[in-house]
């Protein structure tokens, strides 16, 4: 009977439904959503369970200061460059050049050096800093990637800067010294770059304004 074929018909396309939304993308088992949810967690190096926030968060940690991370390595490779050039070449231009711009990349690094220590002591009234941390990234206030890049540069230019000096440690004329000395005092750009990341972006934790003793009997004193 027609009536017959036509419940036929809705039970297939019923059936057809069911089956394509078990298929679904979109669609998900209990089961199948604990195991998507357990997928995305992720034991840190401690064994706690963390939640796709606490990665987010680190993500997003290690792209505060990005521009400052950026800005010190451009200045590195300028200060990289322009010595060993004034080294290799070694005449009247090129000792100027290395000269100028280690002169002025030093007084960047005074600014930036005197800026970072101001907000540093802005922050030292709440806020527990010591100055390794604040100078050398060290006692975890910033990211790995962050330490590693911006003590890298430091680290750079203090080779640099001796490597030229020792190596071109006579004038031209034969005269002890040379222009390329100056590049010793580049890494104090170095040093108040990784001051004014870490005082502007670093992770402390808070001061303790008061010390309290324990009484025999438990209480505070």
């Amino acid at each position: 009977p027609c009536w017959q074929m036509k419940s036929d018909e809705i039970r297939w396309q019923h059936g057809r439904e069911y089956e394509s939304s078990k298929n679904s993308p979109t669609t998900l088992s209990r089961n199948a959503y604990l195991t998507l949810s357990l997928s995305h967690r992720t034991v840190d190096e401690e064994g706690v369970d963390r939640a796709p926030a606490d990665r987010h968060d680190d993500v997003m940690a290690s792209q505060a200061g990005i521009a400052t991370v950026r800005l010190h390595q451009v200045l590195t490779a300028l200060f990289v460059v322009t010595a060993l050039y004034a080294a290799i070449v070694f005449d009247t231009s090129a000792q100027w050049v290395g000269a100028v711009t280690a002169m002025v990349l030093f007084s960047i690094g005074v600014v930036v050096f005197l800026w970072g220590f101001w907000s540093a002591v802005q922050r030292s009234r709440t806020e527990e800093l010591a100055v390794t941390s604040v100078y050398f990234l060290t006692g975890g206030c910033a990211p790995k990637s962050v330490r590693w890049q911006m003590n890298s540069s430091l680290i750079i230019q203090v080779i640099t800067a001796f490597a030229t000096t020792f190596w071109r440690s006579s004038g031209p004329d034969g005269n002890p010294g040379s222009s390329l000395a100056l590049g010793i005092l580049v890494p104090m750009l170095g040093l108040g770059m990784n001051g004014l990341w870490a005082s502007s972006h670093g992770t402390f934790g808070e001061r303790v304004t008061g010390t309290s003793r324990l009484s025999p009997n438990g209480e505070s004193e």
